[in-house]
This record gives C-alpha cells, sequence and structure tokens, in this order.
C-alpha cells in the first residue's frame, strides 16, 4: 500500500532517509516526556523518532496515510519501552485539536514536514500554546522557515519573526531541495528549530504586545508615529526617537518597551 498525496492538503512526501533522520535529531531530547508529529503521511520522518525516549504521537488529518500508518507501524512491534505506550496515532487536524488536553498539560515537542499551507498557523498555535511546547522542529517553505528566524533590518522579518522570537530562541538549520519530495515543491525548504526560552512570559501586556507588533506591520513602509496612530499617542511621546523609526528596525526587545510606553500614555490619557 502507498499514499498518493493530495493536492488540497498541500502533501509533499519526503523521500530521502537521510533528511528525515536530521529533521528527528534536530530535537535535543530535553524538557519534554512526549514527541508529536504533524501530518506524518508516510511515516518517513516516525521511523526515526521511535527509537528516542519521548512517547511519539502522530497526528493525520488524511484518512489513507492514518490507515497506511496502522498497517507499517503495528503497536506490537514498536512497544520499544515495555514500560510504556510507546506509539499512537490519531486521526485529525491539529488546528482544531487542543494540546493540553491531548497530553494531559504534560510537556510535548512539536515537530513535522509541515504542508505550506497552514505552516504558520501551526507556528502560532504553538506559540498560544507555548507553556506545553519547550521545543518546536520542522520543515517549511524555505521563505517561511527564514522569515521565522530572522533578525531585525531584513525586509523578510516580521510579525512572524517577533511573535515567535519573543518566546523562543529559533535557529535556521538546513535547506532542502525539492528533488527530494514527491511531488517535487516548486520552491526550497527550510529546516528550523525553536527552543523556549527560560523566561517565556512578557513584561507587558501580551495582547497590548500583540496588537502593537501586527498593527505596526501592517504598514511596515511607515514610521511607527504614523502606522501606530490609532494607537493615540501623545505629542510628547511622539517625540520619542522609538517612532522614527519602521517596525523591521526594531528588536523583540525594543517591542516590548514600545509596548511598555504606549501602555503608559493610555493610562496617562484615561
Amino acid at each position: 500500500m502507498s499514499v498518493k498525496a493530495k493536492k488540497h492538503l498541500g502533501q509533499h512526501f519526503l523521500t530521502d532517509e537521510t533528511i528525515a533522520q536530521d529533521i528527528a535529531n534536530a530535537l535535543t531530547g530535553n524538557g519534554y516526556d512526549d514527541v508529536l508529529e504533524i501530518g506524518p503521511g508516510m511515516g518517513v520522518l516516525t521511523k526515526y523518532l521511535l527509537p528516542k525516549k519521548a512517547k511519539v504521537t502522530v497526528m493525520e488529518l488524511d484518512r489513507e496515510s492514518v490507515a497506511y500508518l496502522h498497517e507499517t507501524f503495528p503497536l506490537e512491534h514498536i512497544k520499544l519501552d515495555t514500560s510504556k505506550e510507546h506509539f499512537e496515532i490519531i486521526e485529525g487536524d491539529f488546528l482544531k485539536n487542543q494540546i493540553q488536553e491531548i497530553f494531559n498539560k504534560k510537556q510535548v515537542a512539536i515537530i513535522g514536514n509541515f504542508p505550506y499551507n497552514i505552516s504558520t498557523q501551526i507556528v502560532f498555535k504553538a506559540i498560544e500554546n507555548r507553556e506545553y511546547v519547550p521545543e518546536f522542529a520542522g520543515m517549511f517553505q524555505k521563505e517561511v522557515a527564514m522569515r521565522i528566524a530572522e533578525k531585525e533590518g531584513s525586509k523578510v522579518y516580521g510579525i512572524l519573526s517577533v511573535l515567535t522570537q519573543a518566546f523562543f530562541d529559533v535557529e535556521y538549520l538546513f535547506t532542502v531541495p525539492p528533488t527530494v519530495f514527491n511531488p517535487p515543491p516548486k520552491v526550497d525548504s527550510g529546516v528550523i528549530r525553536l527552543v523556549r526560552k527560560k523566561d517565556y512570559s512578557l513584561p507587558v501586556d501580551e495582547k497590548l504586545f500583540f496588537r502593537v507588533v501586527k498593527t505596526a506591520f501592517n504598514q511596515r513602509r511607515k514610521m511607527l508615529r504614523s502606522s501606530l496612530k490609532s494607537f493615540n499617542i501623545s505629542d510628547t511621546l511622539k517625540e520619542d526617537p522609538i517612532f522614527a523609526k519602521r517596525p523591521e528596525q526594531l528588536s523583540v526587545s525594543e517591542f516590548i518597551s514600545l509596548t511598555q510606553k504606549l501602555a503608559e500614555n493610555d493610562v496617562r490619557n484615561h
């Protein structure tokens, strides 16, 4: 049995075993007992996750892939650690499931060869659930991977970069060519690793921080005094040099500082 890649699910099956092993090895093994693989397809990455100490759960939306996984990885053959269930297959949509419920609020690392069409949504969900996600590794469209890892001062630095790096240390690991997929995508892919920061809480109101970042980058060519005018910035605060900058010039820590200034401005205005 084999599985036909489905365009509407953004499926491109990895065929290179060495790259699959390298992606599996991107996880450090620290700070979690469970690994969740999203979109395992035909299990090329799964087989390299199974020998690890952590329990492996795979979540797959495609019924044909789920049937293939059950056939390829019969549970009786892969209870590598007899003290626990080592492997579980869940048929479902990661974006519609609650991580804390599936893993009973345990720490879980997320990994996968992510479908390009939902990869940024997967990252945002990991950020949302960062309390339970100490580590995250996987393959994205190269452009998206670079955007997540990019530092300030670059044209590709944006909302995704700032919101991810506020909570995770990001490392771009390696680039993957289209030729190692079936069917081959039209672009290169990139593998990154996110490791949650020791202190992953913000010293500012989180909702306000998200709103400031998104509003600033929605008009990224404008100076902040223009793009953030909906925040009713006082004339005095507008004189602060930070408001003469454009959003891609600000580091994550500067965005935190900017949010603090806007919060204080709001208090004063009320």
